[in-house]
Parts: structure tokens; C-alpha cells; sequence
């Protein structure tokens, strides 16, 4: 059989394949290990994979790359990025050293309110500019699909701004993104002390406005999800507040996502999976019974140990005891300016094996499979299989295993999106 691209000499491919959907329990423990592997690639998707000698014996293709007896994965794919910004907060970053908290900054007019006046100043071609340039660092890394939230604009204008930022950066960018509506991140100071009248704008002028705005766009000509997020949290928006907000959201057609319980625990979880969220993202401090309600839901669990790490913080997320519960758990950067300025899920993979306790295997998965499932893009990527996209990282690594174990630099060797390699590290 003809195919554009055979993949071989691989020396261990970790599909990292659910036929089921999620990796959850034992299962991802499981990377779908082949020693001795090739892939076969025809119109940018996977035609088929396995031994090396099966593989070439049933087909014949135009192109070879030589694996070198290196590790192949999936591409990587980010769940969770604010990646869209102007500005810096290298300020913030020494204030955070010498001890202050990240709400006393959001309350005193820094933290996200600073970069919101950045980008609110920034055209949209020097938000692309900056963009680009994150995204080059992503996918040197091996990330092949991420999410981009808004969420630094907080008046409509500025967020359709950054969505068609988003859009521009998905036409023109190697990685494929999937859209966040964002206008949730926190109160603008025009709307001191009046959350509820900010809630109100939101409903009755933002959502709608991007919900056009999605209806027009490539995205929902290629079927990709577009979300609407939410912080709950103290100086954010409370428990009735996220539920008004994310009830409108659904009525409106948008996939559910919301960052919970990363300081506070008001309830946002539950009210998130009960409106059918994809994903509820930090859990640092999420209670047994909302564990209880995420493992009996189709919800993900995104944990993001770069913002503990990047904060000097002992405490993370409980993503072991997520795990062992029956959640489905995936793992993300949380790439942006101020609280995890990390483009590299290899870091955040580290990360998580070391102070969350989890294994090579189910970082991998929750880097791959679970965080596509975690964007509702689970059954095109996240994983080498039949009919998916041929979305590859060749790493410099003899076992999938040093992947997590290494850090402090990028071990991806070559990254082939869509069956076309789009990335090559320096030799």
C-alpha cells in the first residue's frame, strides 16, 4: 500500500492510543508501548503503525525519515494557555520573591490587571508578533496543538481583539489551536466593586458578540471547539456569579471550561461539571466529594504544577489522589505572563513526577491523550492511531521514560505535524 511517509527505526513508539476516550486508572499507567516501531503516514493522517518490518513490508512511500532508533510520542498538546498578551510582569516576578501574595497583587491593580492594560493599548499585529514568537518556543518543545484563552482585554472590544488574534495565529502558525473566551478573568477597574454589572455585560454583550464572531470564523468551519472559562476565586467572581455566567454560556452553544480551586474553594467545580464542562483546571484545592463528582463525570481535571513551581509553593494540585480516584487528569503549562511564564510541558511533566508523584506513563498520557479529550479535540489528536492526525515529536531519548526524567532542556529532535516536519533541533 502507498503511503506520502514512513516513520521508521524507531526504537520505542508510545502511541499512547484510547479507543475509548479518556485514560483513566490503570489504563494510564499504559503508553501503548512498540519497540522496534514505524509509522505510516498518507494525506497528513496516520495509516497505520507498528513493527518496523511489518510496516515496510505492506508499504511503499516517497519519503523516509530515519527514526535512529529514537523515542517517538504524539505530539504534545497544551489544554490551558494565555498566550496572547503584551507587556511583561518581571516586576511582579521580584515582588513574588521577596514574599507577596498573588491576590494582594490583583487586589493593588497588578497581576492580570496590569497586563490588561498592556494589551488593551496593543494593536493587533504586535499581539500576533508576540504570539508567534510563544508559540515557536511551544512547538520546539514538542507541542503540536494548544488551547489559547482570552481574557486580558475585559471590555468587548479587546476581546474580540484577541480572538481574532487567535484566529490569525491558528491560520498562520504551524500548531493548531483551539479558542477560549475568556472575558471572566477578573473584574476591570472600570467595574470596581461591580462584579454583578460586569457578569451583566458579559451575558447580555460579550458572549453574544463572540458567539458571532465564532459563527464566522475558520474555527467553526473546521468543526474546532470554542469554550468559555471562568476564574472563580476571591477578587474574581463567586459561586452564583460562575453559575449565571456559565448557564448563559451553555444556552449559547460554548464548551465549558473553568479554573477552580486554585486558592479557594467556592464551589466551582461542582457547578462547572454540572454544567458540562470539558475540563475544571488548577484543583489545588479541591474537596473529596467534588473528586468524587469529576471521576463519575466526563470531565477532565487539568493540573498545572508550573504555576506552583513558577510560585515557590509546596502545596500542588492532588493529582496522584485524582488519579487513584478515577479522575481522567491531564497536565498543562498555564503559559502566560505572570504566573507560569513555561512553554514546555516536558518541564511541566518533570514537574508533576516529582512533587505530584506521578509516573513517566501517565504524564505522557496526561500530556497527550487526556489534555485533547481536555479540549474536545480527543478523537483527531493526543495519540498515534489509524485516521488521526499525524501529529509526531522524535525525541533525543533511547526510552520514553527520560522525557519526565531530564530537565532543564528541550529534548525534542524533530516534530511533524499533519505528516510534515515543521520543526528541527540544532545538531
Amino acid at each position: 500500500m502507498k503511503a506520502d511517509l514512513i516513520v521508521g527505526n524507531i526504537g520505542q513508539l508510545a502511541s499512547c492510543s484510547s479507543p475509548t476516550g479518556q485514560k483513566r486508572g490503570r489504563e494510564v499507567q499504559d503508553v501503548g508501548l512498540i519497540e522496534n516501531a514505524a509509522v505510516a503516514i498518507a494525506g497528513g493522517r496516520i495509516l497505520t503503525l507498528g513493527s518496523d518490518s511489518e510496516i515496510r513490508t505492506r508499504h511503499t512511500a516517497a519519503e523516509f525519515i530515519d527514526a535512529e532508533s529514537k523515542v517517538i510520542t504524539p505530539g504534545l498538546v497544551d489544554p490551558h494557555t494565555h498566550i496572547v498578551f503584551a507587556g511583561d510582569r518581571l516586576s511582579e516576578f521580584e515582588l513574588k520573591i521577596k514574599g507577596a501574595e498573588y491576590l494582594e497583587m490583583l487586589a493593588a491593580g497588578g497581576g492580570i490587571i496590569s497586563t490588561v492594560k498592556a494589551t488593551r493599548a496593543a494593536t493587533e499585529g504586535e499581539l500576533v508578533e508576540g504570539a508567534l514568537k510563544r508559540l515557536n518556543k511551544m512547538l520546539a518543545c514538542g507541542t503540536t496543538t494548544c488551547e489559547i484563552k482570552t481574557g486580558y482585554g475585559l471590555d468587548t472590544e479587546t476581546e474580540l481583539k484577541m480572538l481574532r488574534v487567535v484566529e490569525e495565529l491558528d491560520r498562520t502558525h504551524p500548531i493548531d489551536i483551539v479558542p477560549t473566551f475568556l472575558a471572566a478573568h477578573t473584574v476591570p477597574p472600570e467595574f470596581k466593586d461591580q462584579t454583578d454589572a460586569y457578569v451583566d455585560l458579559i451575558c447580555g454583550e460579550m458572549l453574544p458578540a463572540a458567539r458571532e464572531w465564532y459563527a464566522a470564523s475558520h474555527f467553526s468551519n473546521a468543526g474546532t471547539p470554542f469554550f468559555c472559562d471562568i476564574f472563580t476565586e476571591r477578587n474574581a467572581f463567586d459561586a452564583g456569579q460562575t453559575a449565571r455566567l456559565l448557564e448563559a454560556a451553555r444556552v449559547l452553544g460554548f464548551g465549558i471550561k473553568a479554573h477552580v480551586d486554585q486558592f479557594t474553594n467556592l464551589g466551582g467545580s461542582r457547578i462547572a461539571i454540572e454544567n458540562g464542562a470539558a475540563s475544571i483546571d488548577h484543583l489545588d484545592v479541591i474537596s473529596d466529594d467534588e473528586i468524587a463528582l469529576l471521576a463519575e463525570s466526563d470531565c477532565v481535571g487539568i493540573v498545572i504544577p508550573t504555576e506552583n513551581f513558577s510560585g515557590g509553593k509546596t502545596q500542588f494540585a492532588p493529582a496522584r489522589k485524582l488519579i487513584d480516584s478515577g479522575c481522567a487528569v491531564a497536565i498543562s503549562t498555564d503559559f502566560n505572563p505572570g504566573s507560569a511564564p513555561c512553554p514546555s510541558q516536558q518541564m511541566a511533566m518533570a514537574i508533576a513526577c516529582r512533587y505530584q508523584k506521578l509516573l513517566p506513563a501517565e504524564v505522557m498520557n496526561a500530556a497527550t491523550i487526556n489534555a485533547a479529550f481536555a479540549i474536545g479535540v480527543g478523537s483527531t489528536r493526543g495519540s498515534i492511531a489509524p485516521g488521526k492526525r499525524a501529529d509526531l515529536v522524535i525525541w533525543d531519548a533511547n526510552d520514553y521514560r527520560q522525557i519526565a526524567y531530564e530537565f532543564g532542556r528541550s529534548a525534542v529532535d524533530t516534530v511533524i505535524k499533519s505528516g510534515t516536519p515543521v520543526y528541527r533541533a540544532a545538531k
